[in-house]
């Protein structure tokens, strides 16, 4: 590369920048002549990764008992096999009495655990946030950091609840922002937390912000609640791994140990579609979530609960790097092709995750969606710009996430070409419309 092409497009004249529009749109145009089909959109595991759990198939060999002697195919255990309990806890750093295993999805734990405050409550009788907001004719609200993850929006929408959009700093939430909304208002009842390889951004949480988030439920209104979602706890590229600070000391330290639940999965370790959700409470939320689910359920699938944890126990750490290696290549080659597209031309930003899913991107102002819109149109399908905003509305228009996991290597490096091409088409074209409206 060149060192004019380093120089940034807003420094550039007027006729070079049309002449480089003109040199992108051919290439594009030629990329949409080879009938490319791509997908980056979301954070899904591939086959090859799918494949290390193969031998969940048969592990049990025809031995269904438990450790005390329980049959496993049989009904009962509301809350989770205790292997599985114990495995859980063993990722949350927590105590096997305090976690539910359930079923293949940690998102409808999340559901159960916010419907069941909103309309029941977690604590105790005259709890629910509902018997709140209809005596003061408002809605219930949660603070969302963005960009964030659209799922947790998708249950907020679900049940009616409003979202208060609040940014990510490269070390968590903004928490000067959070304390000053939930001391201001007694109806902010939540927080959305992905507190390790955060979606999409990809940052930890640092020691400080883990710290304030635990004592949060002191200064926000009565039963609040902290959603703790660690779903890439150990979905690391490298060794030794980045460290995230221990949740339930600090509530335990804060006495605020009944205002948090966290959240995580087998779903990006075994089989996405039929993991192991857990989830992690205090005796009194655990307690609360029993009484719901016995009116829901006989109990989970403890066959598979059994079979994961046969599976996984011990090792891992060692089937963790097995998925790294194969992931890392792909991360690799879309952080080295946006560098080498962006480097010095001043019209983008990009996250660098040391594990998780995705990488946040994010363009000028004003042209997130006409680049997600151009790059369909040449056959590259990403995430919909604005899907990490609340309402799918991103104020400023910029924000991308990209997911490359699941597509094959080749197929990576050819959509992150086609992505590197469109932003930098739009970015130009957005220069030039400033330029000749001036």
């Amino acid at each position: 590369m060149t060192d004019a092409l380093h120089e940034p497009l807003a420094q550039r004249t007027t006729e070079i920048l049309r002449a480089r529009s003109r040199e992108l749109t051919a290439r594009l145009d030629q990329l949409r002549a080879e009938g490319l089909a791509l997908d980056l959109t979301r954070g899904k595991p591939a086959a090859d990764q799918l494949a290390l759990s193969n031998a969940l198939d048969g592990i049990l060999h025809g031995d269904y008992r438990l450790k005390d002697g329980t049959d496993a195919r049989n009904y009962g255990g509301l809350l989770g096999i205790p292997e599985a309990r114990a495995f859980g806890a063993s990722i949350l750093d927590t105590t096997p009495d305090r976690v539910i295993a359930g079923g293949n999805s940690s998102l409808s734990l999340m559901h159960l655990v916010v419907d069941t405050a909103l309309r029941i409550g977690l604590w105790g009788a005259g709890s629910a946030w509902q018997t709140d907001v209809e005596a003061a004719g408002t809605r219930i609200k949660f603070l969302c950091p963005v960009p964030g993850y659209d799922r947790h929006f998708t249950i907020c929408e679900s049940l009616d609840i409003e979202m208060i959009p609040v940014p990510m700093t490269e070390h968590g939430p903004d928490m000067d922002r959070v304390e000053s909304l939930v001391s201001a208002d007694p109806f902010i009842k939540g927080i959305w937390c992905v507190p390790k390889y955060s979606n999409p951004t990809g940052c930890i949480y640092s020691d400080t912000v883990t710290q304030r988030l635990a004592r949060l439920p002191t200064r926000a209104g009565k039963h609040f609640l902290v959603l703790w979602d660690n779903a890439y706890a150990v979905h690391d590229f490298e060794s030794p791994t980045p460290r995230l600070t221990s949740l339930a000391p600090l509530l335990a330290a804060a006495g605020t140990e009944d205002h948090a639940v966290q959240f995580t999965s087998t779903s990006k370790i075994t089989f996405a579609g039929a993991g192991v959700a857990f989830l992690a409470g205090s005796p009194l939320i655990v307690k609360s979530l029993e009484k719901h689910l016995s009116a829901i359920t006989i109990g989970p699938d403890k066959v598979n609960q059994l079979r994961h944890v046969r599976f996984l126990e011990g090792r891992l750490t060692a089937h963790m790097q097995q998925h790294a290696a194969l992931i890392r290549p792909k991360f690799q080659a879309v952080l080295e092709r946006l560098e080498y597209a962006f480097t010095g031309l001043g019209v983008a930003t990009w996250t660098k995750p040391a594990g998780g899913y995705f990488i946040s991107f994010n363009t000028l102002p004003g042209i997130a969606k006409r680049v997600v819109a151009r790059a369909r149109a040449v056959g590259v399908t990403l995430t919909p710009a604005g899907a990490t905003f609340p309402y799918g509305k991103d104020p400023d228009d910029r924000n991308i996430r990209i997911a490359p996991t699941f597509p094959r290597l080749e197929d990576v490096e050819a959509a992150t070409d086609v992505f590197t091409l469109c932003v930098e088409l739009e970015s130009i074209e957005q220069i030039l419309a400033r330029r000749a409206a001036s």
